[in-house]
C-alpha cells in the first residue's frame, strides 16, 4: 500500500521532518509493509530550507548578521540546485522567536539581517534567491532590507532615517544609486503565506501588528506610516506597492522585496509542492497524511495542509490532517479536501506539556487512526 506523508512544523515541538518521522513509526506500526514516501513541508517561514531540500540536499551558510532588535546574532540561509538557488529564510535573521517579550517592538525591528543574508547569497554567486517571508517580528516595509543592500532613506531635511516602522512616518526621500547592482541579475522568488495588503485594516500593521508588541494605538502609527511609505515608493521609484496582496506580509517585507528585489510573491506551499514534485507521487497514493501545530480558519489561506489537500484532492487522494490545536469549522477542512482532522492531545494538557510530549502523541494517533482506516477500508 502506498502513502505520503507530508506535514509542516509543530511549532515549538517538532520540524517538519520530526512530525514526519513520528508519523511513519505510527504507521509502520500497523501497515509494516507500507510504501511510504515522505515530504516535510513548509508554507514559506521557518522550515523552508528543510523542505526544499528535502529532495537535492544543500550547503548550509551561517553568518553574522543584525538581528530584529539590532544586536548581532549568528543566522544561517541554504544553497540547493549546486549553489544556484540562495533560500533565505527571514524569520532565520529577523523573527519573532529571536526576541524575548521585552524586546518585541515593531516600531523599532529590523530586517537589515534578513538583507545581511540576501548580499551573503549574492557573494555565493547565487543566480536566484528563494526567499521565505514567515514569522517575522518586524514592520518596517524591509526598508532594513534594503539598507543592507545599498538604499539609503532620507527625512525632510536631508537626514539619513532612523531604523524600525515607526521611522517611516518621516521619510520624504529614497536613494537606490547604491542598491547592490548583481540584484538586476538573479531572479527572485517570495514565498508567502498571506496575502494582505500593505496598509489598511486587513494590512501589515493591523492584522499582525499586535502578536509582535503593538497597542491598538501603535498598530494606526504604524500603518500611518507604512501608508507614507508606499507615497514615497511611488514618487520615487515609481511603483505602486500599497494594495498588492501579499505587500504586507511580514510588516511589509513584501513589499519592499518587490520594490528593492523586483520580487515575484507566490504561494510559498505551491512554491514547495512544485520543488518537490509531489504531484508525480500522488497517482495510486491510498492515503495521505498531513499536519501542523494548529488548524484553523487562517490554515486556509496558504498554510501547507491545506495546500497540499488541494492537490491530493485533484488525484482522488484521501487526507488525513493531524495537529496540536484544532479550531474552527471543520467543514472548512473538508471542503478543501481533508477527509478527516483531528487533534493529537489524549487529555487536557498545558501547551507546555503538548509540545513536550508531541512526538510521541503524534506517533500514537497516527497508529490509532491506521487501525481505524485500515480495519474501515474492506466497508
Amino acid at each position: 500500500m502506498k502513502f505520503i506523508i507530508a506535514p509542516d512544523k509543530f511549532k515549538g515541538s517538532m520540524k517538519a521532518t520530526e512530525a514526519a518521522l513520528q508519523i511513519e513509526k505510527g504507521l509502520l506500526q500497523v501497515i509494516p509493509r507500507a510504501d511510504i514516501k515522505k515530504f516535510p513541508l513548509s508554507d514559506g517561514g521557518e522550515g523552508l530550507i528543510e523542505a526544499l531540500s528535502s529532495k537535492t540536499g544543500s550547503l548550509i551558510v551561517t553568518k553574522t548578521v543584525t538581528g530584529p532588535a539590532g544586536k548581532p546574532i549568528k543566522a544561517a540561509y541554504g544553497l540547493i540546485d549546486q549553489g544556484k538557488t540562495g533560500v533565505v529564510e527571514m524569520a532565520a535573521a529577523s523573527g519573532l522567536a529571536l526576541l524575548e517579550d521585552d524586546e518585541k517592538d515593531p516600531r523599532l525591528t529590523t530586517t537589515r539581517g534578513t538583507g545581511e543574508l540576501i548580499k551573503s547569497a549574492l557573494d555565493q554567486g547565487c543566480q536566484q534567491l528563494i526567499i521565505g517571508i514567515g514569522g517575522s517580528a518586524t514592520n518596517d516595509g524591509g526598508s532594513g532590507m534594503a539598507r543592507a543592500l545599498g538604499v539609503e532613506f532620507f527625512d525632510s531635511a536631508g537626514n539619513l532615517l532612523e531604523e524600525g516602522g515607526a521611522a517611516l512616518q518621516g521619510l520624504e526621500r529614497i536613494d537606490t544609486s547604491g542598491l547592490d547592482p548583481r540584484l538586476k541579475k538573479v531572479k527572485v522568488l517570495v514565498a508567502c503565506d498571506v496575502d494582505n495588503p500593505l496598509t489598511g485594516p486587513q494590512g501589515a500593521s493591523y492584522i499582525y501588528g499586535p502578536q509582535k508588541g503593538a497597542t491598538e494605538k501603535t498598530a494606526e502609527e504604524l500603518d500611518r506610516a507604512l501608508k507614507n511609505y508606499a507615497r514615497v515608493l511611488e514618487k520615487d521609484l515609481a511603483i505602486k506597492v500599497e494594495n498588492v496582496p501579499g505587500a504586507g506580509a511580514a510588516g511589509g517585507l513584501g513589499a519592499g522585496l518587490i520594490a528593492f528585489l523586483n520580487g515575484h510573491l507566490g504561494s510559498g506551499i505551491k512554491m514547495v509542492l512544485e520543488a518537490l514534485e509531489i504531484e508525480k507521487h500522488l497517482p495510486g497514493c491510498n492515503l495521505l497524511i498531513t499536519g501542523e501545530g494548529k488548524l484553523d480558519a487562517q490554515s486556509a489561506h496558504g498554510k501547507a495542509p491545506i495546500g497540499i489537500a488541494r492537490k491530493a484532492k485533484e488525484y482522488g487522494v484521501p487526507v488525513i490532517a493531524l495537529s496540536g490545536q484544532l479550531e474552527g469549522e471543520l467543514d472548512l477542512f473538508h471542503r478543501e479536501g481533508i477527509l478527516a482532522c483531528f487533534a493529537i492531545a489524549n487529555g487536557p494538557l498545558t501547551l507546555k506539556e503538548s509540545m513536550e510530549k508531541g512526538p510521541h502523541l503524534l506517533q500514537t494517533k497516527t497508529a490509532e487512526l491506521l487501525r481505524l482506516w485500515n480495519a474501515a477500508r474492506p466497508l
